[in-house]
């Protein structure tokens, strides 16, 4: 097989020849013989042969509503190299099925064979055809086979592997008070990405990662499985993150990295002492955290449990995942930052389009190859979100003078009391440093007068206590008074998006404290 050097490698296909033809690959956290890198290969290119003979080639869109597992991982690279895949999460409605593959303009939808979905009877009203995908355990894991209907018929116009400039991925923003914006990501792009990730993490043929997070989602399929595959590396592919199971996976994967959400970490911590002997037998060269704020106090946490370096990173679906990442040692790690950039520029840009100096708070915007080209079919939002070939991530942040990036927060969650702009994770950062808050997010509550003011929702620690008026004082001697809390309120658990990350906007609403 033809072997390519690291930065030849623009396409998804070209990324995964690295591996050693006999080492791992994919594994599976539920136990089985693991799929090799050789193996793999063969099994894409024999599911690119048999797309491209039911009419599916270069362009072509294919939706995919599958449970996270090996062969959904194997099959999301198959495709990608290809296709166009388009992962969805299999937990949406009829109706979220309906305006997701409209808005793709899905060509073909791929199911896993016997399981039921809503996204079928949808597909089917479309009239657009369903593949199904049988899983081939005896193959190792990850292996599969597609079943076409006879109706699909080839051979595709544009057949073969795709080029550095098709489109490999296409994803929804997370869209949490508007239309999500369709997101395409082009293979030169998740090349990129992957790149990146591996150099900043230094991954090497004999790392192992542990991937918890979704695989519809650019924080599991790129960063967990795609870095670590362009490595040489393997990645073990769990059913989706469950905090009960995963030290069971732990002990049996043996993994030497995994990464994850903050809410993610959190409940692994919260376990943790059930099971110092796994982690003490474990070999975790280090943890990865990524797509929300990680409180320092909660990276202190883990790096005193596991004794391994915990490295936040920065990443958004519009550049491939990562874009800044903390440095493991001998470089330094600094809690409350994402860190130094990774293979992309990252600047501070004022409200005038400007770019500011070393030390100035602005929008963090970045350009680079893992940045898409532009959201598809929505030229308002890219002439809002790309200026002077720049791309404005919505998110506040200053650049010390390290070069380390430092986040106050998403642009559209800021806190507008009287005028006076509040970044919430400033508020999260101290209320979490209480000895009895597990987890806090702050928000802001519509107000007669202010506009909003602020409100913060708390998870106690287990078997831990506290009051409103315990944890305002407690604020108060780190917050100046307008920063302070108005409104406390206690809960069993904070909403999540379907990716873990907690959910800020529209909170006062979902927590019945405006009427």
């Amino acid at each position: 097989m033809t072997r390519f050097t690291f930065d030849r490698m623009d396409t998804v296909w070209q990324l995964l020849q690295r591996g050693d033809d006999q080492g791992v690959a994919i594994g599976s956290a539920e136990g089985g013989a693991p799929l090799r890198h050789g193996q793999l290969r063969a099994l894409i290119e024999r599911t690119v042969a048999a797309l491209n003979a039911a009419g599916v080639g270069r362009g072509s869109r294919v939706a995919t509503a599958l449970r996270n597992s090996p062969e959904t991982a194997a099959a999301l690279l198959a495709i990608s190299c290809g296709a166009t895949a388009a992962p969805l999460n299999p937990a949406l409605t009829a109706e979220e099925f309906d305006f997701e593959l409209g808005d793709l303009r899905a060509d073909v939808v791929v199911a896993e064979a016997g399981a039921p979905s809503p996204m079928r009877e949808v597909a089917a009203a479309r009239g657009l055809p369903i593949v199904e995908l049988v899983a081939e355990t005896a193959g190792g894991a990850g292996s599969f086979r597609l079943v076409f209907p006879q109706k699909m018929a080839g051979p595709a116009p544009h057949g073969g592997f795709a080029g550095r400039d098709d489109i490999a991925l296409l994803l929804h923003t997370s869209g949490s008070t508007a239309r999500p914006k369709l997101v395409p990501l082009l293979q030169r792009n998740l090349a990129a990405s992957a790149r990146h990730i591996v150099a900043a993490l230094l991954l090497t043929p004999h790392d192992v990662c542990l991937n918890v997070m979704p695989l519809f989602h650019i924080h599991g399929l790129v960063a967990g499985l795609l870095s670590s595959l362009a490595a040489g590396g393997a990645a073990v592919c769990t059913p989706g993150f469950n905090g009960l199971r995963f030290f069971r996976w732990f002990a049996e994967a043996r993994p030497t990295w995994y990464t994850a959400v903050p809410t993610m970490h959190q409940a692994i911590l919260s376990r943790a002492h059930l099971h110092r002997v796994d982690i003490a037998r474990g070999h975790l060269r280090f943890i990865r955290s990524c797509s929300s704020s990680l409180p320092p106090v909660v990276m202190e946490e883990l790096e005193r449990t596991f004794h391994c370096p915990v490295v936040e990173a920065y990443g958004m679906t519009e550049a491939a995942h990562q874009m800044t990442c903390n440095p493991l040692p001998p470089a330094a790690r600094k809690p409350g930052s994402v860190g130094v950039p990774s293979g992309c520029e990252v600047a501070i840009m004022g409200e005038a389009g400007e770019l500011l100096p070393q030390g100035s708070i602005g929008e963090v915007v970045i350009r680079g190859p893992n940045v898409t080209p532009g959201y598809e079919a929505n030229d308002e939002a890219n002439a809002k979100s790309f200026a002077g070939g720049w791309f404005r991530t919505g998110d506040q942040g200053m650049l010390d003078a390290g070069g380390y990036l430092h986040l106050t927060g998403r642009l559209k969650e800021l806190i507008n009391r009287g005028g006076e702009k509040i970044a919430p994770l400033e508020i999260d950062q101290v209320l979490m440093r209480h000895p009895a808050v597990q987890q806090c997010v702050s928000f802001g509550m519509p107000h007669e007068h202010l506009g909003e003011e602020i409100a913060a929702a708390i998870v106690l620690r287990e078997g831990k206590t506290s009051t409103e008026r315990e944890l305002r004082e407690f604020a108060a001697r780190h917050l100046s008074h307008s920063k302070l809390p108005r409104k406390v309120v206690f809960v069993h658990e904070i909403p999540k998006g379907a990716t873990g990350k907690l959910q800020r906007i529209g909170l006062a609403h979902k927590l019945g404290l405006v009427s």
